[in-house]
């Protein structure tokens, strides 16, 4: 009785919480966040609550449609997030591809008011500090959602990831440059607000993210396509230090002009086409063109693309890379083998009026070095030449700028599994956006015929993925050795039914096209 009543006495001298264990608040009930509370579903089975429709900012329509994102309003009680937001305005989707109905395009209604995001946790409260996973969706900065089935964060999160997918403005709601939008900027800038959305998205991962179980300084950013251009411009920017630690291209990157996604126009250009795009739906001034609907601002002819505008990008891409000014940062970044865009089929003799007319003076120097005699080698060297001119030489020269610059490892890959197709599908190969479902462990998300090979691929795939998220290299014990990329070692994963470390692919390409665009660029 007196060790009761000495207990009860230390109990009241020093406050009774110091005698009970206080319980964290659990993840799948609820979380507390800086501007309100929000709850998710929770799966027993697996264990993960999913969070979906989470704001980042302040809706993007009247007044602060093409303005840098806002703050969100605070909410009183709990949000229910339950249901993916609306998608980014864009464009109808044309009729069926796998782009439109499978890869790319979203299901979900469209809106202006689309600035939201989705978590996927496996942690029980906000202890556990796992590494978090950013993913950005492509579509050429003119599509694309946050919701696309094969995006699902599921099955990373059983791996021991927090995965988020975030959405973005896209189009000329997202990219448009114009002088008054410049004037009314505290950053004399315009353009560029779909990139910007993406590092306030970033900003909310680094405040909130540990309430869901994350941690902060273990982010990685992943996109592909238009999403892996985004992730190089956000690797260059100086608005997110410290705010990524490690990064995933695939098959994109904007260190050399090749491309409207990677041109990096000046913001002087980018004003010109503001301009030339208002008085095209005949409107005089920004309060004009805001006045307008979002549908009639997808009637307008033009579109949108990354500049430098001083700001976001104080100066182009290869130029950060070239003073060691970007991010030194660990990535990952490759192409898959038949994602080339270069046109039908030629003959032989009509496949080399095209490399006299693209490569001019070096055209001789190229023949040289790949001769071409037949249909097929005109074939075979089309398609690699579309794939490295678009997507290859980006990953090859980020990486040659990578080892002289900065101090963190590069990891290449390509993608050369052949996607299984059935029905109204078409054998595209390895193509683009189809290495997506298996690195991210989702061939459940698309109706394709898949093998036991591909479940294999994808564990694999994914495993390197959540490795390299979670410590910054891909490699683990009885996974195949993945050696990083260099000048003085030219390796690269090679991801395919049989997967293994191998010489780059296509190198004597690589280092002509690096030369070529040396001289072009």
């Amino acid at each position: 009785m007196k060790n009761v009543r000495v207990i009860l006495f230390f109990c009241i001298a020093v406050g009774f919480g110091a005698c009970s264990t206080k319980t964290p608040q659990q993840i799948k009930d609820s979380v507390t966040l800086a501007d309100g509370t929000v709850s998710g579903s929770f799966d027993e089975s697996t264990g993960i609550t999913t969070f979906k429709g989470i704001p980042f900012a302040a809706p993007p329509v009247g007044n602060l449609r093409w303005k840098a994102p806002q703050p969100v309003e605070p909410w009183e009680g709990v949000k229910q997030c339950t249901e993916f937001s609306a998608s980014p305005m864009q464009a109808t989707p044309m009729p069926f591809s796998m782009w439109t109905q499978e890869f790319i395009a979203p299901k979900e209604r469209l809106s202006e008011d689309c600035l939201y995001l989705n978590v996927w946790t496996p942690a029980k409260d906000a202890s556990e500090k796992r590494p978090v996973l950013v993913y950005i969706y492509g579509g050429g900065f003119s599509s694309g959602g946050s919701a696309v089935p094969i995006y699902d964060g599921a099955e990373m999160a059983k791996k021991g990831l927090v995965f988020i997918t975030i959405n973005y403005r896209v189009g000329t709601l997202g990219f448009l440059a114009h002088p008054e939008l410049t004037a009314e900027s505290p950053n004399n800038a315009s353009g560029n607000y779909g990139l910007l959305d993406q590092v306030e998205a970033l900003k909310w991962v680094n405040k909130n993210i540990a309430a869901f179980g994350g941690d902060p300084e273990n982010v990685t950013i992943a996109g592909q396509s238009a999403g892996a251009f985004s992730v190089n411009y956000l690797v260059a920017s100086p608005l997110t230090k410290g705010l990524i630690h490690r990064a995933i291209a695939e098959s994109g990157g904007a260190v050399l002009s090749t491309n409207a996604l990677a041109r990096g126009g000046s913001l002087k250009s980018g004003e010109e086409a503001g301009v030339k795009f208002a008085e095209s739906l005949g409107a005089s001034t920004i309060e004009e063109l805001r006045a307008k609907s979002a549908e009639e601002i997808l009637s307008g002819k033009g579109g949108g693309a990354p500049i430098v505008d001083g700001y976001f990008l104080p100066k182009p891409v290869g130029e950060i890379f070239a003073n060691g000014e970007q991010n030194d940062i660990p990535v990952i970044i490759g192409w898959n083998e038949d994602e080339g865009f270069g046109g039908a089929p030629v003959s032989a003799d009509q496949f080399k009026q095209r490399v006299k007319q693209q490569f001019g003076d070096m055209a001789d120097e190229f023949l040289a070095k790949f001769p071409i005699n037949t249909e097929e080698e005109a074939k075979a060297i089309q398609n690699d030449l579309g794939a490295l001119q678009t997507f290859g030489i980006q990953s090859y020269k980020w990486m040659q700028l990578q080892n002289e610059k900065a101090t963190s490892k590069v990891f290449m890959y390509r993608f050369e599994r052949d996607v299984p197709f059935a029905d109204e599908m078409q054998d595209f190969g390895a193509f683009h956006t189809g290495e997506v479902p298996y690195a991210y462990n989702n061939l459940k998300m698309s109706p394709r015929p898949w093998t036991e090979a591909d479940y294999k691929l994808a564990d694999l795939m994914s495993d390197y993925w959540v490795n390299f998220a979670t410590s910054g290299n891909p490699n683990a014990e009885g996974l195949p050795e993945w050696e990083a990329t260099s000048p003085d070692n030219l390796k690269a994963m090679h991801f395919d039914t049989t997967s293994a470390c191998g010489d780059l692919p296509s190198v004597e390409l690589l280092k002509f096209l690096d030369k070529y665009y040396s001289e072009t660029n």
